[in-house]
């Protein structure tokens, strides 16, 4: 028996009761079959909110004696079981009788033919109006006794999709003998990030390490939640590991202590890393619209060449596909994003504020997706970036009288940066008596020395033509066309040749700036040999996703990048200890241990382009999974 009250059992036996009724009633072929069905207002009223009264003296009451008479029985076993009332029974009954009188009569009138079939007839009116009271009883008993359906869950829970992936990671970084040591490389972020370096002075400036070698064990986590915002809307919101707010990596070394946080077993700590808006228009692979806006995945085709696969771009994106014919679709894509935007009160210990210098990254890009055969696709793309105010700019002439006494263009410095890039001094420090004439108090930060106009092109083709497996040749070129070597001649401190001193020196020169005044910088000792290009090709052979275990795939790569070609502080992580002015193979392999899990080995060999030697050859070994 169900579990429900009284009142909603009888309606659902009464219901039973008409229906069966109306089965094993033949109904008349008249033009309107509905006129001989009962209507459920002809049936027997109670009030269900009333307790079942006791039969009278003149109701029948159930027998146990069986009746020839099918209907009958049926209902006098409803009214045993308590389903109905006797008065309810004895109606039913009538009502019953008179139905099937009144259908012999009709068969009688109209008598079935050899081979003909009857079929009883419920009208629609009435099969609806059934339907419908009890739905209406149903759920109504359902929200009175909170039921709960198996299986169901909110709506809301069906917008929200979850998803994450670990990496755990063992690295060796080996430094070859013949490396330069003797404090050739200069760790300008340390100094940027930090107190002004005194470059008169007798110590050494925060250096690369380029001659012991490192070995540790890395931790990367994410969590994140995409969300369905409907009409076209969705957000995404993603947190993740770091050792620091780098904007190319979110690695975690374990052990490490520094930054406040790491080291005996001390807890890590979670950086947002995405958090966006995005408008979507059209939904389909080679036709499509979308808006983005917050914090976001790297919207263009690209490489680490460029772009560590890590970055997330700030700002506004819109990206585009529209199809040219059946196997050709057109892309374009444009962000704008804040590099950098000026401290509210920059200078903090100065009356008079100093004017902005925000810094902007603005970006285009057009390419072609091309169903060459069926078995073979290719993409290539045009890009330029700028960004725009990225440069270091000279100060005003000025005499800082300790580290704290800030020059109006010192926030034109990175405040990330990794290795590779021209430097110059952004301090026009003044000649005097207060720093005995140049000698002494050369408190300095450093801007990159060169503007960054950045053109890109990238290729990918796909060859498919060894199913599962699949050939895939890659490969970017980088242009800087803001680069001048003449001027970086004048003031660059780094990427010099063999002559370059190895150390923070008190050689200086006194030049004559445009309004008049001297400025004192560093010597410049050796010739300047950086430069404004990159390339990169890569080949990867194998499955290209993973489906099931003992999937592989296998890679080898060469790239060349040039000191100024792109901006250190945005693009590769890891080959060559991160950054530009470097050269070198990339060799590895991936192997399934699951569709989730994977295995990955991957060896990268560097060496510096320009200045001293520097060589850096780097192992990792490391498990992930996603889910």
């Amino acid at each position: 028996m169900l579990p429900v009250f009284p009142a909603l059992r009888s309606r659902l036996a009464l219901v039973l009761v008409c229906t069966f009724s109306a089965a094993i009633a033949e109904p008349t072929d008249s033009a309107d079959p509905s006129a001989d069905a009962p209507p459920l207002d002809n049936l027997p009223s109670m009030d269900l909110n009333e307790p079942e009264s006791a039969p009278s003296a003149e109701l029948v009451t159930p027998t146990s004696t069986p009746s020839q008479n099918a209907m009958t029985n049926l209902i006098n076993l409803l009214v045993a079981k308590g389903n109905l009332s006797a008065q309810e029974g004895n109606a039913l009954v009538a009502q019953a009788e008179a139905d099937a009188a009144a259908a012999r009569a009709a068969a009688a009138a109209d008598p079935v033919e050899e081979g003909e079939m009857r079929v009883p007839y419920i009208p629609e009116v009435v099969r609806a109006r059934m339907r419908d009271e009890i739905k209406d009883d149903v759920m109504a008993a359902a929200r009175a006794e909170k039921w709960t359906a198996l299986g169901s869950q909110p709506d809301w829970v069906n917008r929200y999709k979850p998803f994450g992936d670990i990496r755990l990671r063992y690295e060796y970084l080996s430094y070859p003998v013949g490396n330069d040591n003797t404090g050739a490389f200069p760790n300008f972020n340390a100094i940027n990030t930090g107190s002004p370096f005194d470059i008169s002075g007798t110590l050494f400036s925060p250096q690369y390490n380029v001659d012991q070698d490192r070995q540790r064990v890395r931790l990367r986590a994410r969590m994140g939640l995409d969300v369905n915002l409907e009409e076209g809307f969705t957000g995404g919101l993603r947190i993740a590991t770091g050792e620091n707010n780098s904007p190319i990596t979110t690695n975690q070394s374990l052990g490490l202590a520094s930054g406040g946080q790491g080291g005996n077993f001390s807890k890590y700590a979670l950086w947002v890393d995405r958090a966006f808006l995005k408008f979507e228009l059209g939904g389909k692979p080679d036709q499509n619209l979308a808006l983005l806006f917050g914090r976001f995945d790297n919207p263009y085709m690209s490489t680490d060449l460029i772009y560590d696969e890590d970055l997330g771009f700030d700002g506004a994106a819109i990206a585009a596909r529209i199809p040219l014919g059946s196997r050709l679709t057109a892309f374009a894509t444009g962000s704008f994003s804040p590099i950098f935007n000026t401290d509210l009160n920059f200078s903090t210990n100065q009356p008079s504020k100093f004017k902005s210098t925000d810094k902007w990254l603005y970006g285009g890009q057009v390419g072609l997706d091309w169903k060459v055969t069926k078995k073979v696709t290719a993409k290539a793309a045009v890009a330029y970036y700028d960004f725009h105010n990225a440069e270091g700019k000279l100060s005003d002439p000025y005499i800082p009288l300790t580290a704290l006494d800030a020059g109006n263009t010192d926030n034109t410095r990175p405040s990330f940066a990794q290795k590779g890039n021209t430097y110059r001094p952004l301090r026009n420090i003044i000649p005097s008596a207060l720093n005995n004439f140049g000698t002494t108090n050369q408190f300095q930060y450093f801007g990159l020395a060169t503007p960054f106009q950045v053109l890109t092109f990238d290729g990918r083709i796909d060859f498919n033509n060894f199913e599962p497996f699949q050939i895939s040749l890659l490969g970017q070129y980088a242009k800087n066309l803001a680069f001048d070597d003449v001027a970086l001649q004048t003031y660059a401190v780094n990427n010099r040749g063999p002559q370059e001193i190895p150390k923070p020196t008190t050689t200086t020169t006194t030049t004559t700036a445009a309004d008049g005044a001297a400025v004192t910088e560093p010597a410049p000792i050796g010739k300047y040999a950086g430069g404004d290009t990159a390339w990169l090709i890569n080949m990867q052979f194998g499955k290209p996703a993973f489906e099931k275990r003992w999937d592989w795939n296998f890679r080898v790569g060469y790239r060349y990048v040039e000191s100024d070609a792109v901006i250190d502080g945005f693009n590769d992580s890891e080959f060559g200890g991160g950054g530009t002015n470097v050269k070198g193979f990339t060799v590895g392999g991936s192997l399934a241990l699951s569709k989730r899990v994977k295995l990955n080995l991957l060896w990268m060999s560097g060496e510096q382009i320009a200045g001293p030697p520097l060589k850096t050859d780097i192992i990792s070994f490391d498990i992930s999974t996603k889910f």
